[in-house]
């Protein structure tokens, strides 16, 4: 091995986060009601093995052979049913990744020529959906909790390969977690998160 043919290998090569297993890619819809923009949100189906009946954004993982952007707007059609040509993609958002080993990259999109009383949830995945005015948002900061989390190893663990040992001075992790409640729907977690930064990002130019 030589130094010409590692400045090949890296000549092209595009950096991407470590131990990432899942890629995920949510929407937030944009929907124009009675002339307030509102965000569209879904409550999923208490069924399902993960967050049942938890406050989310349409999107899920990304299939082979597409992008962040195709997923997210492939999974608001099969989840709430809006027509493929009626999600205008409108901009991105930063991403997150998370101590489940995912990224999750959200996209904003303007839903248009839809009335939302005409939308067919996917009963296997949505149980119903509601919309929240922007200026809720802009009038209402989130709760904001912190939990921490702290190594927890096996037994097997090879303490005594590094240095000090068991008394070695670990990091703990701390992650805020974010809530927001509008008429008895609570939006919290990644989703809230999401939110918040959308709403707060656009705010900050606005002004």
């Amino acid at each position: 091995m030589d130094i010409e043919k590692i400045k090949e290998i890296l000549k092209n090569k595009k950096r991407e986060p470590l131990d990432i297993e899942i890629y995920h890619a949510v929407l937030l819809p944009l929907i124009n009601i009675d002339g307030e923009l509102h965000l569209i949100y879904e409550l999923r189906a208490k069924h399902m093995k993960s967050q049942p009946g938890e406050v989310s954004f349409p999107g899920g993982r990304v299939e082979v052979e597409e992008n962040f952007r195709e997923a997210a707007v492939r999974e608001t059609y099969e989840e709430i049913g809006v027509k493929k040509e009626n999600i205008k993609v409108i901009g991105e958002l930063d991403y997150l990744t998370s101590t489940g080993n995912f990224i999750l990259y959200p996209y904003v999109g303007e839903i248009v020529n839809t009335k939302l009383e005409d939308l067919k949830l996917n009963p296997d995945e949505v149980e119903k959906i509601f919309t929240v005015p922007l200026s809720f948002f802009c009038k209402n900061e989130p709760e904001i909790y912190e939990i921490k989390y702290e190594p927890n190893f096996k037994d097997n663990f090879p303490f005594h390969k590094i240095q000090n040992g068991k008394k070695y001075n670990w990091r703990n992790m701390k992650y805020p977690v974010y809530f927001f409640e509008y008429e008895g729907n609570i939006i919290w977690g990644l989703t809230a998160k999401i939110t918040n930064n959308f709403i707060q990002y656009i705010m900050k130019n606005m002004k």
